[in-house]
């Protein structure tokens, strides 16, 4: 006898206890982690698709499925799935907005304090049998942080900063006021007055290359740069060119335009501490992502209301 349940084709691997819970639901559950090869078999009886990054929803992906009703992303951002094509076929997308919070805030303030206080060489010296005592980097207290994009993250990191002394802004185009009092500002007026710019931001065409040769030329010298966002919201070019200049004095990257990065001056220049996109990568983060993402195809598959619709327009349509 054939199943009739609906059938989701797990193509990232998420958290096993996650999939476990996903099995015992009213559905039939497939594990296609194995890469596009054991993916497109299971495309075209698909009713969900479960992603992280790696696999890219593509328009053409999605005409493989005809059958597709939803495709949940364990994380934040969607911008490997094609947002317009998913939402003109009438596909509700749905992600874990609130499970990295926590492993990326904690992570950025990691970096201010590795950057502020030039941290990367004498560690690396240490190791090489060096001692490099002396009057060494500066205090994350009294320092300006200015938040590009004032999202859920942004809002978690400049709390912890509080305690810190260190005082926070924020500029984001999408707000007419900050939740938690923190001074919204002009953009140039962000990058003119920050000691630490900390980009937060989704990536948009507007915003692509946001931080270019003339917005850095607007910093103050020896701004620190931090990206935990989207890589190409940074001209890498321009950066390297400014870091060389003195322009900035360090920069830290948890994401790239290119990921892996394929830019070897990147990655070694001594003053960017260069990390492997894991700001949502700690245990705790990918669990909270995959049970959030399988409540809510749980939720769906029950026709109860949902939590984290990306486009909730769809919602509805026959």
């Amino acid at each position: 006898m054939a199943d009739d349940r609906p059938l989701i084709v797990v193509a990232d691997g998420i958290d096993q206890g996650a999939v476990a819970a996903l099995s015992e639901g009213p559905c039939r559950v497939v594990d296609a982690t194995a890469g596009f090869d054991s993916l497109r078999p299971h495309l075209g009886s698909a009713w969900g698709l479960i992603v992280r990054s790696r696999t890219k929803v593509t328009r053409e992906i999605l005409g493989l499925a005809p059958n597709l009703k939803i495709i949940a992303r364990a994380g934040v951002g969607v911008d490997n799935i094609d947002m317009k094509a998913a939402t003109d076929r009438g596909v509700l997308v749905v992600n874990a907005p609130a499970a990295a919070t926590t492993s990326v805030a904690e992570l950025s303030i990691a970096l201010y304090i590795l950057l502020v206080r030039d941290l990367l060489g004498p560690i690396g010296a240490t190791r090489s049998g060096g001692w490099p005592r002396g009057t060494h980097g500066h205090e994350l207290a009294g320092t300006t942080v200015g938040f590009i994009g004032y999202g859920r993250i942004a809002r978690e990191i400049a709390r912890r900063l509080l305690p810190f002394g260190a005082r926070p802004i924020a500029h984001d185009p999408f707000l007419t006021s900050s939740p938690d009092g923190t001074p919204l500002v002009p953009l140039d007026e962000l990058l003119s007055t920050s000691n630490i710019v900390s980009l937060h931001a989704a990536l948009s065409e507007e915003n692509r290359h946001l931080i270019d040769a003339p917005h850095i030329a607007r910093m103050r010298r020896g701004t620190y740069v931090v990206n935990v966002a989207r890589g190409a919201l940074v001209d890498e070019t321009a950066l390297l060119a400014a870091l060389d200049s003195g322009q900035l004095a360090g920069a830290a990257l948890d994401v790239y335009e290119v990921e892996p990065p394929v830019r070897a001056e990147l990655v070694r220049h001594p003053r960017i501490i260069p990390t492997p996109h894991l700001g949502a990568s700690t245990h705790e983060a990918q669990q909270r992502a995959g049970s959030d993402v399988v409540q809510e195809l749980l939720r769906a598959l029950k026709r109860e209301p949902l939590k984290y619709p990306v486009n909730p327009e769809v919602i509805g349509r026959p």
